[in-house]
Formats: structure tokens, C-alpha cells, sequence
């Protein structure tokens, strides 16, 4: 059957259906004659069964452990069970503190006394450890802000108009083994800045639209990776000026580096932003 026929009998989109298949979560047959997709209605419970799952908050990793048998599927609900319980703990007990506030007559900042409402303050704070992860992921949001695209691209245009002068009529824009493979007209310096905005404009809608899909936080990698772009940008604008004049050679061992040490950053991040301590992808 086709995928418009699927979206029919699941009730799903085929962005869903679709991105099951990317995941390998589903692998539909081919018609011979045409070339397309032909779902069987296997494929029709299989999808169903992989969004209630999903309903359930199973991680698409967990999914696909479960249909490529490395784990039974009583293990991952059952594990999901003890986190959801967790979780409710947490909820009621935040709940009943809320309550609690509320019954006072008299409910204002500046009145607040914590011990009021907790009594063990130390093991209070050891209970929400996860929470204080949060707080401490500051560079996440700060290396994914409108404020630092700003900063990396106005350091483009800003390197691009005090080197400008001062470069020859041609600069290199490849590199082999140390040497220029590849030169232009010196002009292109001011790309730089013009590629931070494309990114940010023009591809940042794409990276958030596949990312959005399996990722609960989505718009934080998106912002990240818009300016983890850029920031190549800028390193490759500063790699160019500092190779004319002779000071480094590899371009290849600054991209790594930046790599290395920005999706370091992020992972470590996430990991703490997750307080659960579940996969995040």
C-alpha cells in the first residue's frame, strides 16, 4: 500500500512514517514496477506499535533494541515504569510543597522561609540533585544565544576590515599539505560574515526541522549547532589570514579542535540537562 494509504489506517503523518523508516525501525518493500514504497500490514502494525511507544516515552534507541531483540520489551517497560514513578514522587512531592505555600495567609518573597517547609535542608538538596544540574549548563544556553551568532559574526566582518589592507591581491581559500591549493580574489574575506547570516537565516530553519523530530531539545541543539557553524566560519576567516602570513599550516587540526572541544561542551551538557540520566538520542 502506499504512504498516503498508511497515514490513512494509522492515523499518522508521513514525516513520522518516514523518519521510523530513516531510523530503521521499519523497512517497507519495493514495487518492482514503479520503484515506490509498498507498506504491507505488517508495516501498518509495526508503525503503530513503534508510536505507542513512543506515547509511552520510550527512546527511539530502546525501539530499536527491542525489534532487533537485544532487550524484551518487559525489561524496557519495566524500566520506563521505574522512571515514570520517579518522576511522580518528584511531582507529588513538589506538589505538596505548592499546596503548602498556598495554605499560608500571607505569601511573599521577601517573607519566605525555606525551613518553614523543609526541615532536613541538606538531604532537601541532595533529593534534587538533578534539578541543580540544570543550573549548571549555562554554557549551552549561552554558546546557543542570538547574543553569541551576533558576537561570532560581527568578529567576521571585523577581521574581514582590519585584514583587508594588509592581505595580497589573492588569498587561499584550500589548503593541501601546507600549501595554497586554491586562491581568489581578496574581496571573498568579507564572505565570512555573509556565510554566518546565510547559516543563521537560511539553514538554521532546515537543521531545526530535522532535529525537532527525536529530540526533546530540539531548539537548544539547533541554536547550538547554528553558531557551532559559524564558529567554523570565523575559524576558518582567522586560519586563511594567519596562513598568508606564515604562523600555522594545517587548517585541518583547528577544525578539529573545534570540534573536539564544542561537541564535548555539548554532550556534556545534555548529559546534565537530562535528569534522568536517559539517552538522549
Amino acid at each position: 500500500m502506499t504512504i498516503k494509504e498508511v497515514e490513512e489506517r494509522t492515523g499518522l503523518s508521513r514525516s513520522n512514517v518516514r523518519f521510523y523508516e530513516k531510523e530503521k525501525l521499519i523497512a517497507p518493500a519495493r514495487n518492482e514496477s514503479n520503484g515506490y514504497r509498498d507498506y504491507s500490514d505488517n508495516d501498518i502494525e509495526n508503525i503503530k506499535k513503534i508510536a505507542y511507544l513512543r506515547t509511552l516515552g520510550i527512546s527511539i534507541e530502546d525501539i530499536r533494541n527491542i525489534i532487533f531483540e537485544k532487550i524484551t520489551l518487559r525489561e524496557v517497560i519495566q524500566k520506563q515504569n521505574d522512571t515514570l514513578e520517579s518522576q511522580i514522587t518528584d511531582l507529588n512531592r513538589a506538589k505538596f510543597l505548592c499546596e503548602k505555600m498556598l495554605g499560608a495567609e500571607n505569601m511573599a518573597y521577601n517573607d519566605l522561609q525555606v525551613e518553614q517547609y523543609v526541615t532536613e535542608l541538606e538531604d532537601y538538596w541532595n533529593d534534587n540533585k538533578p534539578v541543580f544540574k540544570l543550573d549548571s549548563v549555562s554554557f549551552l544556553y549561552i554558546w546557543g544565544s542570538f547574543i553569541t551568532w551576533g558576537i561570532i559574526t560581527a568578529l567576521c566582518l571585523l577581521i574581514a576590515l582590519l585584514s583587508y589592507t594588509k592581505l595580497p591581491q589573492e588569498i587561499p581559500i584550500q589548503w593541501s599539505d601546507g600549501v595554497a591549493s586554491s586562491l581568489v580574489d581578496k574581496k571573498v574575506i568579507f564572505a565570512y560574515p555573509v556565510v554566518c547570516i546565510i547559516i543563521r537565516y537560511l539553514i538554521r530553519p532546515f537543521i531545526y526541522a530535522k532535529v525537532q523530530m527525536n529530540n526533546p531539545y530540539s531548539e537548544v541543539m539547533t541554536e547550538y549547532l547554528t553558531n557551532y557553524m559559524c564558529f567554523i566560519a570565523l575559524s576558518v576567516e582567522i586560519f586563511s589570514v594567519l596562513f598568508i602570513y606564515g604562523i600555522v599550516r594545517n587548517i585541518i587540526v583547528v577544525l578539529f579542535v573545534d570540534t573536539v572541544v564544542l561537541l564535548g561542551l555539548l554532550l556534556k551538557g545534555l548529559i546534565k540537562k537530562n535528569t534522568k540520566g536517559k539517552v538522549l538520542f
